[in-house]
């Protein structure tokens, strides 16, 4: 028997893992919500499957997402990423990591983790929607405005309310799983 998955990602294995293993999971590891959200920036105005092959040189590049190193990136450092063909050699995304790194860990220090002032946005739990079709899932709500707004406020740079509610879907902050799909009641 064939497993129901959401639409989006039928058909190419990367996607359908991705989508098996990890998107809507709840995540509340700092190291992880890190790396979704600078993930999440550099998809901005991209496809997520272009962000996905290419996450492994992401990794690679950005010293395994460690904040605490990404935050003292010299220019030089930002010069090699800038030349680094496996990553989106976006200048505006990699200086926008750095920035973020260090609005990352001010958050760190003031509410005690990322996850702590993140997930207070909901109460500490998934938002569970009804989604029939992915294609009726939101681009944003008023609660992605929020966050935004704050984060924004806070200094982070590519953090519009669409990435932001991509954000909360990947993390499981809001569960989009198509009502159909057998992540839906699993995550």
């Amino acid at each position: 028997m064939t497993k129901h998955r959401c639409g989006w990602c039928v058909g190419d294995p990367l996607y359908e893992a991705y989508h098996d293993q990890e998107w809507g999971v709840p995540v509340y590891d700092d190291d992880t919500l890190f790396e979704f959200l600078i993930l999440e920036t550099f998809q901005a105005g991209l496809s997520w499957i272009t962000v996905l092959r290419k996450r492994e040189n992401f990794r690679e590049a950005f010293d395994n997402f460690d904040y605490q190193k990404i935050a003292k990136y010299k220019q030089a450092k930002i010069e090699t990423l800038l030349k680094n063909e496996g990553i989106i050699r976006n200048k505006l995304k990699v200086n926008a990591t750095v920035t973020n790194a260090q609005a990352f860990m001010k958050i760190q220090d003031e509410f005690g983790s990322f996850s702590k002032y993140i997930w207070d946005f909901v109460d500490g739990k998934p938002i569970k929607n009804s989604i029939q079709n992915y294609k009726e899932a939101p681009g944003n709500t008023e609660l992605s405005d929020q966050i935004s707004k704050d984060l924004k406020k806070r200094g982070f740079k590519f953090v519009g309310t669409t990435v932001i509610y991509a954000h909360m879907q990947a993390t499981g902050m809001v569960n989009d799983h198509e009502v159909s799909c057998f992540r839906y009641n699993e995550v």
